[in-house]
C-alpha cells in the first residue's frame, strides 16, 4: 500500500536557470501514480515550500519549467503537480473532481523535501489552479498563505462563461451544470471557504475573459462574509496575460507577501 504523496521515481530535468535544480518526481495520489516539476534552490539552507497549481487542463496551460524555476530563484523550494492523466500520470484530470486530491498530496511531496521548511508551506494558483488551490486550503490544516492569480473561484461560472470550454467540460464532468448539478456544486470551493484558515491573496486582471473578473469578486465576497483573512490585487488594464515586466515584479510582490503571512 502506498502512502499519498510517496515519491517512486525523480528523474533530473533540465533547468533554465543555473542557480536552480529541477526534478521531475512521481507520486501516488489516491493509488494512482501522478508527476510534477519539483525546483529547489541549488545552494544550501532552509527553504519556505510553494505549492504551485497550474491552470488549463492536459497539454493547455501544462507547467513550464521556466515559470517554475522562477518561483525558486526567489528562495522557495517548488512543486507542481502536472495532475492524473498528464504526461504518462494514471487516472484522468477532472478538472477539480477528485484530482483535487494530486494538490492535496502535492504537499506531502514538498515536506519530503530536506531543505523545506514544513511548517511554511504556500499555495500558488494560476487559472483553472485556482479552484484547486481553495479545496487544498480547505482539505489541509498546515497551510501559511495562498495565492490566487486570475483564479477559478466557480466551476459553473466557468462553464457558462467559457463557450469554447463547454464540449471539454460536459465530456470531463460527465454532463452540464443543468443536467448534473451535484457535480458542478461539488467543485465549487465557494460553498466551504469557511474552512480556509489561511490568508488569502487574490489577484485578478478587471479585463480577464479567460477566467471573468466576477471570479475574484465571488470569493473576495464568501472570504468577506465568512470573515476570513484576504487581500486583493486588481488591474484595470490587464486581461488574463499580464505583460513580462510587470509580471516578474507582481511574482517579487507576492512573494514578499507570502514570506510576512504567519
Amino acid at each position: 500500500m502506498h502512502h499519498n504523496g510517496s515519491i517512486v521515481q525523480r528523474r533530473p530535468y533540465p533547468s533554465p536557470n543555473p542557480h536552480v535544480q529541477l526534478e521531475e518526481i512521481t507520486y501516488y495520489s489516491d493509488g494512482l501514480k501522478v508527476k510534477g516539476l519539483l525546483a529547489a534552490p541549488i545552494a544550501e539552507g532552509q527553504y519556505e515550500g510553494l505549492l504551485y497549481l497550474r491552470g488549463g487542463i492536459q497539454h493547455v496551460g501544462m507547467v513550464r519549467p521556466a515559470r517554475v524555476a522562477q518561483f525558486a530563484s526567489h528562495g522557495f523550494i517548488v512543486f507542481a503537480p502536472y495532475y492524473r492523466g498528464n504526461r504518462g500520470g494514471e487516472g484522468r484530470d477532472e478538472f477539480a473532481g477528485d484530482d483535487r486530491q494530486d494538490a492535496v498530496n502535492g504537499v506531502e511531496v514538498l515536506k519530503q523535501h530536506p531543505m523545506v521548511d514544513k511548517e511554511r508551506i504556500h499555495l500558488f494558483a494560476f487559472s483553472r489552479g485556482g479552484i484547486m488551490a481553495l479545496w487544498t486550503a480547505i482539505l489541509r490544516d498546515d497551510i501559511t498563505s495562498v495565492v490566487t492569480w486570475a483564479g477559478v473561484s466557480d466551476v459553473v461560472f466557468t462553464y457558462n462563461e467559457r463557450k469554447d470550454m463547454r464540449r471539454m467540460m460536459k465530456r470531463v464532468i460527465g454532463g452540464t451544470p443543468n443536467s448534473m448539478p451535484e457535480e458542478y456544486r461539488d467543485r465549487t470551493a465557494l460553498f466551504r471557504v469557511n474552512e480556509i484558515d489561511a490568508p488569502v491573496l487574490i489577484i485578478h486582471g478587471m479585463r480577464d475573459v479567460n477566467v471573468s473578473y466576477q471570479q475574484a469578486v465571488l470569493l473576495e465576497n464568501a472570504l468577506r462574509e465568512h470573515d476570513r483573512p484576504y487581500e486583493t490585487w486588481y488591474f484595470p488594464a490587464y486581461t488574463h496575460f499580464i505583460p513580462p515586466v510587470e509580471n516578474a515584479r507582481l511574482v517579487r510582490e507576492l512573494c514578499e507577501w507570502m514570506r510576512k503571512c504567519t
